[in-house]
């Protein structure tokens, strides 16, 4: 028996429907052909197998205790999923049963590894193929199973995942357990949960909260003049520019070049004021505009955000019932925007079924223009799936809630936008140069719409005042300056995450990592998490008391801010995601071994647990105190100004520490005990009720634990 193992049932009956019948249907399986010639299609559930707890490898982890941790497991453990037994069982018969195996798991990692665990788990001597399906159309199906590779070939993409599961386990049960114990210590309850991907994200929101906080407004002075041309008739002639910093005023500008000096903004305005100027840039164009891509689910869970305020888990629910039940969108978890080429020819019967299902869109069906063919349409982009685009099912199994109308009719309209005109702006600029200073105005308006109606809005802009066109003056044309005026403005802070916004800054984490080469591999991978895991992660930090909704804002709770408090950067930091992604990268290309990678991590993990663990030279690290970034044990080096601690992880952490703050003269000889709070240095200090021990990271740590005979007592002080 030939058996195919697909990812998940969908693509099992696309692969059934590919193969010669008769057909029999079974319970997680189908059985396709018959005598020599059959074939048997089963399939997975998503992942049918997942790691092993604690306990299972050993009794004593059940409980939680510092004197267990750090927990390495010495040969890794797999247990099935409670909820799909079922059809693991009927996978166990059909693989005992097989003489050849086909691999049909989704061409990515997380998908080899899915099908690869199964097959190893239950353990098998016939030869396993790989067939590789980025489609679900019929000819793309059949082409797949006539080409098959040997499963071999993707064996290192089967290790990285597999390294990268691995690793999660032993970051997040390791560093979860450690820190919850810390906070128990301190009488807090509850679990403080650690993970690569979840604290990074916790940790994004905490420091946008903390720069609202911090945000000190400042005065910032634009200027405006008003310009007319010099020509007899030229009462038509007339408009209004900003002014352009110039090099010369850089120490009154900032960062985004506002000028900061009223006194000088001023004087600038007072200078041009019915002077006369030329112009010195005149520019016109009508530019094209494409239609925007079909959605990825992130692309679908940020519009539908910014929308109709729509959180990133019910935007995911409803796509999942419009694909499972309503059975009305394709596969909704991906990351893909664009469509294999062979889609194309199915354009016309999915803008009826639209019709059919959305009437208020027959209007924009009829007017499609079937002729056009975007970028969309690309088999060299398309990966392990393609955008999210309707189907050609012309009914819903039942009335579609609101939810489920919403982002039908938003997918729609989206795919309809492909057989639309582009929409054509009208953009002019025109820059004056009066005296020294130079003056911009500019100009936009949409020309033709095109598939700009069928763009929702958030309000009408038919509303708001139009602007007046630019005149159309020529380059050298004399001007004269009729009006120049200053006004005071203050800078803003950014404005608190919410769902849309959260969810676009996981997707573009690149943009919140300082270094160039981390900031390229992210920009590489698909940013923290995955399409189908980040609206999960943003709900579980809800769950897990690490976030709350103030409105329409996301907002971390103190549970939240204390852990990112307590944790090195490189915890908190989206840094790590991005070594991760290169290292599996490497791993996939042969280049890494998955042995040294997860080696290194239980040496990270050492570190954060117990820092004296790692240190190179223990005489050497007695007195040295903890780094502050990272926790690691720091070593003394000479400096431009004298001796300080530095990281032992150096280069890859640059935390310092002056010598006078690692070791305070408090009259005990002892080493520096670090902060239970942030694990700085404690210090022991004199107040007016006697001595107590205070965090040496004060005021940004107000940690304080009372004194037991020269050495800080176990509880916290209480406070006074």
């Amino acid at each position: 028996m030939r058996l195919y193992i697909a990812e998940k049932p969908s693509l099992g009956r696309a692969i059934a429907a590919a193969l010669p019948g008769p057909y029999q249907k079974g319970q997680g399986w189908i059985r396709c052909g018959k005598g020599s010639d059959a074939a048997t299609v089963s399939w997975c559930i998503g992942h049918l197998l997942e790691p092993a707890e604690p306990a299972s490898y050993n009794p004593a982890w059940k409980s939680w205790r510092k004197h267990d941790l750090p927990m390495f497991p010495d040969k890794w453990q797999v247990t099935p999923k409670d909820s799909v037994r079922q059809q693991l069982s009927a996978l166990e018969s059909l693989i005992r049963q097989a003489h050849t195996i086909v691999h049909a798991g989704d061409p990515d990692r997380e998908g080899q590894l899915l099908v690869d665990e199964v097959i190893r788990y239950f353990g098998t001597q016939a030869p396993v193929e790989r067939i590789l399906i980025n489609d679900l159309t019929p000819a793309a199906v059949a082409k797949a199973i006539q080409h098959p590779k040997d499963n071999l070939e993707f064996r290192r993409l089967s290790h990285s995942a597999l390294a990268r599961q691995r690793a999660d386990w032993l970051y997040g049960i390791n560093l979860t357990r450690f820190y919850t114990l810390n906070y128990q210590e301190q009488g807090q309850q509850g679990v403080y949960s650690v993970g690569r991907v979840q604290t990074p994200v916790l940790g994004l929101v905490v420091e946008r909260d903390k720069t609202i906080e911090n945000f000190d407004p400042k005065p910032y002075f634009p200027i405006e003049a008003r310009f007319k041309a010099q020509e007899e008739e030229a009462d038509q002639q007339v408009f209004t520019a900003k002014w352009l910093p110039e090099e010369q005023f850089q120490d009154h500008l900032d960062d985004e070049n506002r000028l900061l000096d009223r006194e000088t903004a001023e004087q600038i305005a007072a200078s041009v004021h019915s002077r006369p100027g030329s112009i010195v840039e005149s520019r016109f164009r009508d530019r094209p505009e494409a239609p925007p891509l079909p959605f990825s689910l992130s692309a679908l869970q940020i519009e539908a955000g910014r929308l109709f305020r729509m959180g990133a888990k019910e935007v995911l629910d409803t796509a999942q019932s419009l694909y499972e039940r309503h059975q009305l969108i394709t596969y909704p978890r991906s990351d893909c925007r664009y469509l294999p080429e062979g889609h194309y020819a199915q354009r016309e019967q999915v803008a009826g079924a639209i019709s059919r299902v959305m009437p208020e869109l027959a209007d924009a069906c009829g007017k499609a223009d079937f002729s056009r063919r975007t970028a969309a349409w690309n088999d060299k982009k398309v990966d392990a799936h393609h955008a999210i685009i309707p189907t050609s099912r012309t009914a819903a199994n039942g009335k579609l809630s609101e939810s489920e109308q919403k982002i039908y009719g938003l997918i729609s309209r989206y795919y309809l936008m492909q057989f639309s005109a582009d929409a054509t702006h009208r953009e002019g600029r025109l820059t004056v140069r009066v005296s020294e200073h130079r003056f911009r105005a500019t100009e936009t308006a949409v020309l033709t719409p095109g598939w700009k109606t069928l763009e929702l809005r958030l309000r009408d802009g038919r509303n708001q005042a139009e602007k007046p066109p630019l005149p159309r003056l020529d380059k050298g044309e004399p001007v004269i300056c009729e009006d120049s005026r200053v006004s005071e403005r203050k800078t803003k802070p950014p404005q608190h995450f919410n769902d849309a916004t959260l969810l676009s800054a996981m997707t573009n984490i690149a943009r919140f990592v300082a270094n160039s080469e981390l900031r390229k591999t992210l920009r590489e991978t698909d940013g923290l998490g995955t399409e189908a895991t980040r609206a999960n992660i943003i709900d579980t930090l809800f769950k897990r008391d690490y976030l709350y909704r103030d409105s329409k804002h996301i907002r971390a709770t103190s549970k939240g801010n204390a852990l990112i408090n307590a944790l090195p950067e490189s915890v908190s930091k989206p840094d790590r995601t991005a070594v991760w992604e290169a290292t599996l990268d490497s791993i996939h290309r042969g280049e890494d071994d998955p042995r040294k990678f997860l080696e290194s991590l239980k040496a990270e993990i050492r570190g954060f647990i117990d820092p004296s663990a790692n240190a190179p030279d223990a005489k050497s690290q007695s007195t040295a105190p903890n780094c502050p970034k990272c926790r690691a044990p720091m070593t003394e080096r000479d400096g431009k100004f004298g001796r300080f601690f530095a990281c032992t992880r150096y280069p890859n952490c640059r935390g310092t520490r002056p010598i006078e703050d690692a070791a305070p003269e408090d009259g005990t000889g002892q080493k520096p005990i670090p902060c239970p709070h942030c694990f700085s240095p404690l210090v022991r200090r004199q107040g007016k009720k006697g001595w107590f021990w205070g965090c040496s990271n004060f005021p940004a740590c107000r940690q304080t634990l009372d004194d037991n005979n020269g050495k800080p007592a176990t509880r916290l002080r209480k406070a006074t």
